[in-house]
Protein backbone atom coordinates (compact mmCIF):
# COMPACT_ATOMS: atom_id res chain seq x y z
CA UNK A 1 0.00 0.00 0.00
CA UNK A 2 1.68 3.19 -1.00
CA UNK A 3 1.52 6.07 1.20
CA UNK A 4 -0.54 9.12 -0.26
CA UNK A 5 0.71 11.61 2.75
CA UNK A 6 -2.50 13.66 1.21
CA UNK A 7 -4.11 14.43 4.16
CA UNK A 8 -1.87 13.55 7.12
CA UNK A 9 -1.73 11.06 9.90
CA UNK A 10 -4.30 11.73 13.28
CA UNK A 11 -2.62 11.13 15.98
CA UNK A 12 -4.05 9.37 18.94
CA UNK A 13 -2.94 9.22 22.72
CA UNK A 14 -3.99 8.44 25.90
CA UNK A 15 -4.92 10.43 29.10
CA UNK A 16 -4.96 7.16 31.24
CA UNK A 17 -2.37 4.27 32.05
CA UNK A 18 -0.99 2.57 28.48
CA UNK A 19 -0.22 -1.07 29.86
CA UNK A 20 -0.03 -0.34 33.23
CA UNK A 21 2.14 2.46 32.63
CA UNK A 22 1.42 6.20 33.07
CA UNK A 23 3.23 8.72 30.34
CA UNK A 24 2.21 12.19 30.39
CA UNK A 25 0.15 13.38 27.08
CA UNK A 26 2.74 15.69 25.94
CA UNK A 27 5.86 12.84 25.82
CA UNK A 28 2.75 10.57 23.86
CA UNK A 29 2.64 13.56 21.54
CA UNK A 30 6.69 14.02 21.16
CA UNK A 31 6.91 10.31 20.27
CA UNK A 32 3.82 10.36 17.84
CA UNK A 33 5.41 13.20 16.19
CA UNK A 34 8.76 11.60 15.72
CA UNK A 35 7.23 9.00 14.60
CA UNK A 36 5.90 10.87 11.77
CA UNK A 37 8.38 12.77 10.94
CA UNK A 38 10.67 9.88 10.57
CA UNK A 39 8.41 7.99 7.75
CA UNK A 40 7.83 11.42 6.15
CA UNK A 41 4.70 11.69 7.00
CA UNK A 42 2.15 14.58 7.52
CA UNK A 43 0.88 14.88 11.03
CA UNK A 44 -2.08 16.67 12.25
CA UNK A 45 -2.84 16.96 15.79
CA UNK A 46 -3.41 14.26 18.39
CA UNK A 47 -6.83 12.81 19.54
CA UNK A 48 -6.91 12.35 23.18
CA UNK A 49 -8.61 9.38 24.81
CA UNK A 50 -11.06 9.72 27.69
CA UNK A 51 -9.89 8.33 31.17
CA UNK A 52 -12.56 5.75 32.27
CA UNK A 53 -11.04 2.29 31.31
CA UNK A 54 -12.54 0.62 27.61
CA UNK A 55 -13.66 3.87 26.76
CA UNK A 56 -12.93 4.20 22.87
CA UNK A 57 -15.12 7.31 22.03
CA UNK A 58 -12.39 9.30 20.68
CA UNK A 59 -10.72 6.15 18.87
CA UNK A 60 -14.38 5.49 16.99
CA UNK A 61 -14.69 9.23 16.11
CA UNK A 62 -11.27 9.10 14.76
CA UNK A 63 -12.03 5.90 12.54
CA UNK A 64 -15.38 8.28 11.40
CA UNK A 65 -12.51 10.24 9.87
CA UNK A 66 -10.89 8.07 7.76
CA UNK A 67 -11.85 9.12 4.42
CA UNK A 68 -10.41 12.76 6.15
CA UNK A 69 -7.01 11.45 6.98
CA UNK A 70 -4.51 9.04 5.62
CA UNK A 71 -4.29 6.82 9.08
CA UNK A 72 -3.90 6.90 11.95
CA UNK A 73 -0.30 6.94 14.51
CA UNK A 74 -1.37 5.68 18.14
CA UNK A 75 1.54 6.54 20.85
CA UNK A 76 1.10 2.45 21.58
CA UNK A 77 -0.37 -0.58 20.26
CA UNK A 78 -1.69 -1.36 23.61
CA UNK A 79 -4.06 1.82 24.04
CA UNK A 80 -6.62 -0.57 21.21
CA UNK A 81 -9.35 -2.47 22.84
CA UNK A 82 -8.01 -5.36 25.03
CA UNK A 83 -10.78 -7.07 23.76
CA UNK A 84 -9.49 -8.98 20.46
CA UNK A 85 -13.19 -9.03 18.66
CA UNK A 86 -13.43 -5.48 18.96
CA UNK A 87 -9.42 -4.76 18.22
CA UNK A 88 -9.29 -6.69 15.27
CA UNK A 89 -12.87 -4.57 14.33
CA UNK A 90 -10.27 -1.64 14.46
CA UNK A 91 -7.95 -2.71 12.44
CA UNK A 92 -10.32 -4.21 9.70
CA UNK A 93 -12.48 -1.24 9.80
CA UNK A 94 -8.69 0.85 8.92
CA UNK A 95 -7.93 -2.14 6.03
CA UNK A 96 -10.71 -1.72 4.84
CA UNK A 97 -10.73 2.09 4.08
CA UNK A 98 -7.16 1.44 2.28
CA UNK A 99 -5.60 2.98 5.31
CA UNK A 100 -3.16 2.01 8.05
CA UNK A 101 -2.36 2.10 11.67
CA UNK A 102 0.55 2.91 13.25
CA UNK A 103 2.22 2.03 16.77
CA UNK A 104 4.69 4.79 17.78
CA UNK A 105 6.27 3.53 20.66
CA UNK A 106 6.46 0.16 19.01
CA UNK A 107 7.77 1.43 15.78
CA UNK A 108 4.78 -0.99 14.60
CA UNK A 109 2.58 -0.40 11.34
CA UNK A 110 -0.89 -2.25 10.22
CA UNK A 111 -1.17 -2.08 6.11
CA UNK A 112 -1.46 -5.41 5.56
CA UNK A 113 -3.39 -8.73 6.58
CA UNK A 114 0.43 -10.06 7.55
CA UNK A 115 0.97 -6.55 9.46
CA UNK A 116 -2.22 -7.68 11.07
CA UNK A 117 -1.45 -11.18 12.23
CA UNK A 118 2.26 -9.98 13.66
CA UNK A 119 0.59 -8.08 15.85
CA UNK A 120 -1.93 -9.79 17.17
CA UNK A 121 1.01 -12.16 18.35
CA UNK A 122 2.72 -9.32 20.18
CA UNK A 123 -0.58 -8.50 21.71
CA UNK A 124 -1.29 -12.39 22.56
CA UNK A 125 2.58 -12.34 23.90
CA UNK A 126 1.82 -9.15 26.36
CA UNK A 127 -1.63 -10.98 27.69
CA UNK A 128 0.64 -14.00 28.64
CA UNK A 129 3.31 -12.67 30.24
CA UNK A 130 1.49 -11.98 33.54
CA UNK A 131 1.13 -15.63 33.67
CA UNK A 132 4.92 -16.60 33.26
CA UNK A 133 7.33 -17.21 36.22
CA UNK A 134 8.85 -14.08 38.48
CA UNK A 135 12.35 -13.98 38.42
CA UNK A 136 12.46 -15.08 42.08
CA UNK A 137 10.89 -18.34 40.98
CA UNK A 138 13.08 -19.19 38.18
CA UNK A 139 16.05 -19.14 40.85
CA UNK A 140 14.22 -21.23 43.26
CA UNK A 141 13.11 -23.57 40.69
CA UNK A 142 16.62 -24.02 39.83
CA UNK A 143 18.14 -24.18 43.34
Amino acid sequence: MAKTNALGYRGYIASRPVAGNRTAQHIQNLVVRDYASRNGFAFKLSATELTPDNCFIVLDDVLDQLDEIDGIICYSLFMLPEDAGRRRAVFRRVLNAGKSLHAAAENLKVETEEDLAKVEDIWRVQELLPACPQADELRAWNS
